[in-house]
């Protein structure tokens, strides 16, 4: 992350950009703004953002349509706006690689702290640069994770996520800390970012890493190897 964040805001509503632009300038960041996916895929091979949140519903090419295609060539942390009622948005775009997510209308105060949680995730421990849980190999400075030697492509957030419940393997995290160490921000009702993780880490981890990510009903998961009881 640069000294001041380069934030480059997707979205088609030219008078709320210009109004969450004059707010992230003047809280420290450096935004841009694109009114198309094909006016902020010419900016990003310009030059380099440290964060891109997206409109989900955009003429054209979709938000979610865009971050599909993003995931395919860069790991930059993405947010992503959300209609407040449109859940199976939320979900899908967590589940295509979307770092987190808020809902329109939103505070511009909770924009820009979303956006430095986000950003803090890779600065937040100075604990050992390697953690290995059986064949999980955990690199906390390039926020890695490789499975027998195999790269697991994961994203900022599901990294997180997984470094959280492997900190504490063979214990149960619960679900609200999860969100406070992994996302940087309390859990919310009826709020779903945690557990979409969770279950993109179980999938991109495979059969072949000799580990469970166990469910605890109600409560929150645990990270177990196999034939390991918790």
């Amino acid at each position: 992350m640069s000294a001041v964040a380069r934030v480059l805001l997707v979205d088609d509503d030219a008078e709320l950009a210009a109004t969450v632009g004059e707010y992230l300038r003047e809280d420290g960041f450096a935004p841009e703004w694109a009114a198309s996916a094909e006016a902020a895929l010419r900016l990003r091979a310009e030059r380099a953002y440290d964060i891109l949140v997206l409109d989900v519903m955009m003429p054209g090419e979709n938000g979610l349509e865009l971050l599909k295609r993003l995931r395919r060539e860069t790991d930059t942390p993405i947010l992503m706006l959300t209609a407040r009622a449109e859940e199976l948005d939320k979900v899908l775009g967590l589940e295509l690689g979307a770092d987190d997510y808020l809902a329109k209308p939103f505070h511009l105060r909770e924009l820009a702290a979303r956006l430095r949680a986000i950003l803090r995730r890779p600065l937040v421990r100075s604990e050992p640069e390697i953690l290995r849980v059986g064949r999980l190999i955990l690199n906390r400075r390039r926020l890695t994770a490789e499975v027998a030697g195999v790269p697991a492509p994961l994203t900022t957030a599901e990294f997180m996520v997984l470094e959280a419940l492997a900190r504490t393997a063979g214990r149960m995290k619960s679900r609200g800390d999860l969100a406070e160490e992994a996302l940087g921000r309390p859990l919310t009702a009826y709020d779903r970012s945690i557990d979409t993780h969770v279950s993109n880490v179980r999938r991109k981890l495979g059969p072949d890493a000799g580990l469970q990510i166990r469910s605890i009903r109600g409560q929150g998961y645990l990270l177990a190897e196999d034939g390991v009881r918790g």
